[in-house]
C-alpha cells in the first residue's frame, strides 16, 4: 500500500521543517551558491580514485581480476549499497516503509557490510546531517568551512571522508531513541564487527568454491570486499559532498542539496538529493519518471511479495507544490 503524506508527515521526527524560499537558510541568512573552486576540488576528489580503480582493473584482468573477481565487486555493491539506501537510509532513518523482522535483520546486516558504522551510528549522523543540513552542525556539509581557498579544500575533504574519522558529539543516542526500544535493531547494530568481518570473508569463500585455489580465494576477499567497500564508501560520501555542490536544485530547499544525476544512477537512487532532501520521509528518491531510482524498484518488489507496506511517498500536489520558484 502506498502511503502519499502530507507537508507534515514529509519530514522526520528529528528534522527541522524546511519552508524556507530557495536562496536562504531558516534564519533568513542568505544562502550562496558554492564556489567554482569548491566544486572543481570535489571532482578531482571523486573522479581520480574512480579514474585510478578502472585502471587496476583494466591492467590486471587475466592475472589478478577476472569475471569471477567482477561478478563478486559487482553482486557485492548492489547488495551492500542497498543495505545503505533501502536499509540505513530509508527503513532506519526515514521509516518511509513498514516490514518484517526477518528483512529487518537482512536489511541491517547488508548495511552493515558496507563498513559505513553501525546502524545506530549511522542514523544518528544522518537525522542530525538533516537537522542542521549546511550548518555549522551539519556533520559532514561542504559549506561550512569559509570563503577561502584553504578552507574550501577542507570543506571538500571534510565532507567527502574527513567527517567520517571525526568524535561524534556525546550524546547521539538522543537521535534514535526508536531504534534503541527495538530488539532485531539492536541485535544487528551490536554485532556490527561480526557483519563487517563476513562481508569480507564471503566473497572470498565463493572465490575459492569457484576457483579452487587459495589466491583466487584472496582475490575474492580483495575485489569483492575491500574494494567493495572502497567503491560504496566512494559513492556513499559523494553524495555528503558532490550532491551538495554539484547539480540541480528543482525544490525549494533550507540547504545546498542537488540532484545530480550521475550519482543517482551509482548510488541507486541516492544522487536525486535535492528531491530527499524536499521530501526526507519518501521511500521514492526519483520524483520524476526518467530519474531512476533502484532502490525504490526494490522496495516495491518487496511489496509485491508482501515484505514491504505503508509505503511513504509524497501526494503529487505536494510535490508540485514545492517546486522552486512556485
Amino acid at each position: 500500500m502506498i502511503l502519499q503524506t502530507d507537508s507534515v508527515g514529509e519530514q522526520t521526527a528529528h528534522s527541522q521543517p524546511a519552508s524556507c524560499i530557495e536562496g536562504t537558510h531558516p534564519g533568513g541568512e542568505p544562502m550562496e551558491r558554492p564556489s567554482l573552486l569548491a566544486r572543481t576540488a570535489s571532482l578531482v576528489v571523486v573522479v581520480v580514485p574512480l579514474i585510478g580503480l578502472v585502471t587496476a582493473v583494466a591492467l590486471l584482468w587475466g592475472t589478478g581480476f577476472s569475471w569471477v573477481h567482477l561478478g563478486l565487486l559487482v553482486g557485492g555493491y548492489v547488495l551492500t549499497a542497498l543495505g545503505i539506501t533501502v536499509g540505513y537510509h530509508r527503513f532506519f532513518t526515514h521509516k518511509s516503509f513498514e516490514t518484517n523482522a526477518v528483512v529487518k535483520a537482512v536489511l541491517g546486516v547488508l548495511g552493515s557490510m558496507a563498513v559505513e558504522g553501525s546502524i545506530m551510528h549511522w542514523v544518528a549522523t544522518h537525522r542530525r546531517h538533516h537537522q542542521h543540513s549546511d550548518r555549522d552542525s551539519d556533520p559532514h556539509s561542504p559549506n561550512t568551512h569559509g570563503g577561502g581557498l584553504w578552507e574550501m579544500i577542507k570543506g571538500v575533504y571534510h565532507a567527502h571522508i574527513g567527517w567520517f574519522f571525526t568524535p561524534a558529539p556525546v550524546n547521539m543516542e538522543r537521535y534514535v531513541p526508536d531504534l534503541a526500544a527495538d530488539g532485531v535493531t539492536r541485535w544487528v547494530s551490536r554485532l556490527f564487527p561480526l557483519w563487517v568481518a563476513l562481508g569480507l570473508l564471503i566473497p572470498g569463500g565463493i572465490a575459492l568454491a569457484i576457483t579452487g585455489s587459495w589466491i583466487g580465494a584472496g582475490l575474492g576477499v580483495l575485489w569483492g570486499g575491500v574494494v567493495r567497500v572502497f567503491l560504496v564508501h566512494h559513492v556513499t560520501w559523494s553524495i555528503n559532498s558532490v550532491c551538495h555542490l554539484w547539480g540541480t536544485r528543482p525544490f525549494d530547499s533550507r540547504d545546498h542539496s542537488r540532484n545530480n544525476v550521475i550519482f543517482g544512477i551509482l548510488g541507486l537512487g541516492e544522487g536525486w538529493h535535492n528531491n530527499h532532501h524536499a521530501f526526507p520521509t519518501s521511500a521514492r528518491h526519483g520524483l520524476s519518471w526518467w530519474q531512476i531510482d533502484i532502490g525504490y524498484m526494490v522496495i516495491r518488489t518487496l511489496e509485491f511479495f508482501g515484505l514491504a507496506r505503508a509505503i511513504r511517498v509524497p501526494a503529487p500536489d505536494r510535490i508540485a507544490g514545492r517546486r522552486a520558484g512556485r
